[in-house]
């Protein structure tokens, strides 16, 4: 009976543990059949003192996976307000413009569904580490460049979502778990990103006034 209680305890443990994780209050969501539609205001509820973390993860994520067209374009909009919070040490808070935007519970299930396996890989893989570099002012900095990235998520740049989505990534990570070694990794992929991104916009104009002077050549 002792052995019976002891392993019902452990459990107990584990399961609120899991209860706890991102991964688990998505899903959580996402089987919810009482809601009609899930909305951002509903996930900011959820995450509590996580907030930041969990959303810059929520609304970066998709971006590094497939999606609909124009599914940056949507979730750029939180995420520069998000990182604009964040570089000026706010705490965080959506308009309700933003709030109020829902999915149907059955396409949110649906993301939820392509997102969990790269969530939960990642929630493997953290610890707390090198926490200098996700606490005030270093936090901050993580903000500044997360705003940059989240601008360029949000504007319709070939090649400008996968790379600047998974820096996003990285950082939300960091922030999660206060692991710096994720930030750190987070921080070169954010350059390569800007790298990248000036690059397509440098050949973009150069490509133009090419063509604006051919046409009057």
């Amino acid at each position: 009976m002792d052995a019976q209680a002891t392993q019902d305890q452990h459990d107990d443990v584990e399961g609120a543990h899991i209860d706890h994780s991102l991964s688990a209050i998505l899903a959580r969501l996402a089987a919810d059949e009482s809601r009609a539609r899930i909305s951002i205001g509903d996930l900011f509820a959820a995450m509590g003192d996580r907030a930041f973390g969990a959303l810059i993860l929520i609304f970066a994520l998709p971006n590094v996976i497939p999606t609909p067209p124009g599914t940056s374009a949507i979730t750029g909009a939180p995420l520069v307000f998000l990182l604009a919070q964040l570089m000026l040490g706010m705490r965080p808070w959506l308009p309700q413009l933003i709030a109020n935007r829902s999915l149907s519970r059955a396409d949110f299930a649906g993301l939820v569904a392509r997102m969990l396996p790269w969530l939960r890989r990642g929630e493997r893989l953290l610890k707390p580490r090198l926490q200098l570099l996700v606490r005030p002012p270093a936090e901050y900095l993580l903000g500044a460049v997360g705003l940059i990235l989240a601008i360029i998520l949000a504007l319709p740049i070939p090649l400008g979502n996968i790379l600047p989505a998974i820096a996003l990534t990285l950082f939300a990570f960091a922030l999660l778990e206060k692991d710096g070694l994720y930030a750190l990794i987070g921080l070169v992929v954010a350059v390569i990103s800007m790298i990248v991104v000036a690059g397509v916009i440098f050949a973009f104009v150069k490509a133009a006034i090419l063509l604006f002077g051919a046409s009057f050549a």
